[in-house]
């Protein structure tokens, strides 16, 4: 049975006209399924939770943008039985992109989903906090920089009117230009589960990468791989505020690690402690301020439909 789990206000609402062509092509076919459309923040995350409860062969599959998709996920249990499925129509699409499915079209990705004799297992991140709140990920989690500025896109009235353009990820863009020269920063540890120990000072952003993408197509870990049991740890510290927003197209073009100030890290958990608290977030969604903040990769976590 596919069960179908739809955000129907992403991308401004188009995403509705983009789900009536899904269930017109779904009863054309006379695909057996349920559907279930999300009404308030965390919905998402109770429907995949009662989905999961049911018996049979489960194929849950997410129509929205990266953060539907990380509620969903955050709702699932029984990992092993429950197959998970993906049609974009968010601004940012990252997973998408991490899944090499961005170019397809609602109606293409659906049939590839639905003709599909096969799933991989992807690992999963999960952010820890010094309060002991736990969220999963499948993109990127991380503090600073990136964290703030999808705490701000959340809410933001620039991504509204850009969303009617077609042109919803320049936001990211934006706001973190705007964000580089306001957002105060701090010294901090960070410790690998390798007990290599770095002092960053000045950190401007922390990036725990599952996906090379995150903030609308930003390769902040090109190598990154969401099958080889590491997360991808990109720190960005003891640099000028200046010089990093001057990196900024290196940074597009996979070239940042070549800049001094910008590290990654490849390892099994990382745990990061700071001096002053700073914003985190996980695939987008806003997780808090903290002092303290883990990152952990889960292997072979998600069964994805491809």
């Amino acid at each position: 049975m596919y069960y179908f789990i739809v955000n129907a206000t992403s991308r401004t609402g188009k995403a509705k006209e983009i789900w009536q062509e899904i269930k017109d092509e779904l009863d054309r076919r006379q695909v057996e399924y349920k559907y279930y459309i999300t009404s308030a923040k965390s919905h998402a995350m109770k429907l995949a939770d009662e989905i999961c409860s049911m018996e049979g062969d489960v194929r849950l599959i997410v129509v929205g943008g990266d953060g539907t998709a990380n509620e969903v996920i955050n709702g699932m249990h029984d990992f092993d039985r429950v197959k998970f499925g993906y049609i974009p129509t968010g601004s940012g699409n990252d997973l998408a992109r991490g899944l090499s499915i961005h170019k397809r079209t609602p109606l293409e990705q659906l049939n590839c989903i639905l003709e599909s004799d096969k799933d991989i297992r992807l690992d999963l991140g999960e952010v820890i906090t010094d309060e002991g709140n736990r969220r999963l990920y499948a993109i990127s989690a991380g503090i600073g920089l990136d964290a703030s500025v999808c705490k701000q896109a959340l809410s933001s009235k620039l991504k509204t009117f850009l969303n009617k353009f077609g042109a919803g990820s320049m936001t990211y863009s934006i706001l973190t230009v705007k964000t580089m020269f306001t957002m105060p920063l701090c010294d901090g540890t960070v410790e690998l589960d390798d007990g290599t120990i770095k002092h960053p000072h000045n950190i401007i952003f922390c990036a725990a990468m599952n996906h090379p993408w995150e903030g609308g197509g930003v390769p902040m870990a090109p190598d990154a791989v969401a099958t080889d049991g590491l997360l991808s740890i990109c720190c960005v510290s003891d640099i000028k505020r200046v010089k990093c927003f001057g990196s900024f197209p290196l940074l597009l073009a996979s070239k940042h690690d070549k800049i001094n100030g910008f590290d990654i890290y490849n390892c099994k958990s990382a745990k990061i402690t700071l001096e002053d608290k700073m914003v985190v977030h996980a695939d987008g969604e806003y997780c808090g301020e903290v002092k303290s903040v883990e990152f952990r990769c889960i292997s072979n976590a998600l069964s994805v439909i491809m």
